[in-house]
């Protein structure tokens, strides 16, 4: 799904006009990155929260050339899903299994 198509389906759902949802959506994702720029955590209960991770600084090497090449140390959002959007996974997964045999 497309931040368009997020847009979309707000609009239609709740019944506003596009450019009321676009605003409610753009609020809600400048309002996540604010939070995980400023090191937050964002948490939505029942979905699962977005935190930043930090990685240590390491050698890696060229694969090409076999050449040590140094990455920075970097920060990244991380994603961790909540309980039941794992098991509402798994259960997808168990469901297109079972269909196969």
């Amino acid at each position: 799904m497309t931040r368009s198509e997020l847009v979309e389906a707000l609009a239609e759902r709740r019944g506003v006009s596009r450019e009321q949802a676009e605003a409610v959506v753009e609020t809600f994702f400048a309002q996540v990155q604010e939070t995980l720029v400023a090191d937050g955590r964002v948490e939505l209960r029942g979905f699962g929260s977005f935190r930043v991770k930090q990685y240590q600084a390491y050698q890696a090497r060229n694969p090409q050339t076999g050449e040590a090449v140094a990455v920075a140390p970097k920060r990244l959002p991380a994603f961790k899903p909540a309980k039941h959007l794992r098991e509402a996974l798994a259960a997808r997964v168990g469901q297109a299994l079972g269909d196969e045999e």
